[in-house]
């Protein structure tokens, strides 16, 4: 095994001197020594039961003849991290995660290793790691908490806090009411409970393959996470014996299955960033055509939040990814799992325990799945906007362009009541080098539902979105501000046109006029230090997953 270097041969004395002090025996140098990257903290509400999970991995894996070693990884609470700085370093951690993971299970020459994971970076950050090292792994996704409940019955989330904000400040609510949902849209331990990021990427990750059947949609307080995690732990023994690796499971079928339940169940925006870049890691090459491609033939077959009623807890009750993939078998591709069986023979084995929340292919909510990409003179490597959470007034659309370089200036805008109907909102320089670290934008676009807009203003940004964010809000358009795209070049008052059905976004601005423009345009002053500064010299722009070169 990978761990003899440590605890075989007398050349290994000295490691094994220090692993005695862990409290390890004779009896323990015959197991596979197993890694447990746990991204537990007390700040993240979607990772503060983590500890639990990792027990019940820990456990697992003695059951099964291992021996289990558990480190630290960190977790950014994007909802926290919200409208400050504190975003810029959100996407920077998915790479800090995945670092982190190589590091511990290389510098001790690790079997294999468990990821327990939730939220947004961190499990695109440990897959990206299980690609990359190819080392025998599997994934614990740490689940949903439960929608928040207003007095009315009316079920709600983060997502709700941020569009009360913006009903505030159309003055169409009071400030005791914003107190109501702040205190009763997050009920608890789990991840935000809509299909926001880190649910779409857990949902994700069991149809890659990584992670055991029904993790991806069981929620955090429920029981059977915890079973799952102990299985977890045995499965993984099991993987390191049979020396089965990430790369045996994970291939270009598996990318293309996870898009296409993607598009089925409607993901966050942040997935046509997550995949491409994981995809790399594994030896593939997922591009945002592929993801138009698909999108394109497989139906939106289900209305979670943010674009509709439902929450994780609707979709696992209704049979949860099984049920899912059931629906889509005959779009599928026959693929590995950490199972041990075939994608479709799990298909093959779902059960759809309610028709409204998981409708067959020939009645879907939209025809077309939850995500398109647009392209044109604004964006000639591509955008992405979340179609099955846009309104059909806003399908096709046409604005005057009001700009703004920064996040901050938009909000105060919109907040002012400077944005009005038939406003296109251009948020700029907020790309993976120009922020550096595409922040995400719920805050603008929340405002902007809030205020009633939702139906007649566009937002397009070469930064992205939350998961939760709804209506016309454009993302990653690609190439960036920073390195002179052409979104570097618009101006207040160009007039931008939309065509969600046609996958085109434009600026009415000839080719010479946008040359010579962007010859003039001069980026902000933001210097950096430290981690912002290496990540902006080394990665990519939007449309190639903001991926590290």
């Amino acid at each position: 095994m990978r761990s003899d270097v440590v605890r075989k041969g007398i050349g290994s004395a000295p490691a094994r001197s220090l692993l005695r002090a862990d409290g390890l025996t004779d009896e323990d140098f015959e197991k596979p020594f197993i890694g447990i990257a746990n991204s537990w903290n007390d700040i993240v509400p979607g990772h503060i039961h983590l500890n639990e999970i990792a027990e019940a991995v820990k456990k697992g894996i003695i059951e099964a003849g291992g021996k289990p070693f558990t480190f630290g990884v960190p977790a950014i609470c994007d909802g926290i991290a919200m409208g400050h700085k504190g975003m810029r370093f959100s996407l920077i951690s998915r790479e800090v995660v995945s670092d982190c993971c190589e590091v511990m299970v290389e510098g001790h020459a690790l079997d294999g290793w468990v990821g327990i994971t939730n939220c947004d970076k961190v499990t695109p950050g440990m897959l990206m790691a299980a690609g990359r090292m190819n080392v025998p792994a599997a994934m614990v996704t740490g689940g949903a908490m439960e929608s928040g409940i207003l007095d009315d019955g009316e079920q709600i989330d983060l997502q709700s806090v941020f569009e009360a904000l913006g009903s505030y400040s159309a003055g169409t609510v009071s400030e005791e009411f914003v107190k109501t949902v702040e205190c009763a849209a997050c009920p608890g331990r789990g991840s935000c409970s809509g299909l926001f990021t880190a649910n779409s990427m857990a949902c994700l990750t069991e149809v890659l393959g990584m992670s055991l059947t029904g993790c991806g949609t069981s929620l955090a307080l429920d029981g059977k996470k915890t079973e799952i995690a102990r299985k977890t732990g045995n499965r993984i023994a099991e993987l390191v014996r049979e020396d089965i690796k990430p790369r045996d499971i994970v291939s270009m079928r598996s990318f293309r299955n996870a898009i296409r339940v993607d598009m089925a169940i409607g993901g966050s925006t942040n997935t046509a960033l997550h995949i491409p870049a994981i995809s790399k890691d594994f030896g593939c090459n997922v591009t945002l055509d592929l993801f138009d491609e698909i999108s394109r033939e497989v139906p939106h077959i289900t209305s979670l939040r943010p674009a509709g009623m439902f929450s994780i807890r609707d979709l696992d009750n209704a049979g949860g990814m099984s049920a899912v993939l059931n629906r889509l078998a005959g779009l599928l591709e026959d693929a590995p799992t950490v199972n041990g069986k075939g994608i479709l023979e799990i298909a093959k084995e779902g059960r759809v325990r309610d028709e409204n929340i998981l409708r067959p292919l020939d009645n879907p909510y939209h025809r077309q799945g939850g995500i398109a990409i647009l392209k044109g003179n604004l964006a000639p490597e591509g955008s992405v906007i979340k179609q099955a959470a846009v309104s059909e007034k806003m399908m096709k659309f046409t604005g005057r362009a009001k700009v703004f370089d920064c996040e901050q200036d938009a909000i105060d805008a919109i907040i002012s009541g400077d944005i009005v109907s038939g406003d296109a909102v251009i948020i700029r320089y907020e790309g993976p080098k120009g922020a550096p670290g595409m922040p995400e934008m719920l805050s603008p676009t929340s405002l902007i539902m809030g205020r009633g807009l939702g139906d007649s203003v566009a937002l397009i940004t070469d930064g992205r979105f939350s998961g939760a964010t709804r209506g016309g809000a454009i993302g990653h358009v690609s190439p960036e501000a920073y390195e002179k795209g052409p979104i570097a070049a618009v101006m207040n008052g160009d007039i931008i046109e939309i065509d969600i059905p046609a996958r085109k976004l434009n600026v009415r601005v000839s080719d010479n006029e946008m040359k010579e423009r962007l010859s003039r345009a001069e980026r902000p002053e933001r210097p950096v230090t430290g981690v912002q500064k290496k990540y902006r010299k080394l990665v990519t722009n939007g449309a190639n997953g903001a991926y590290l070169e």
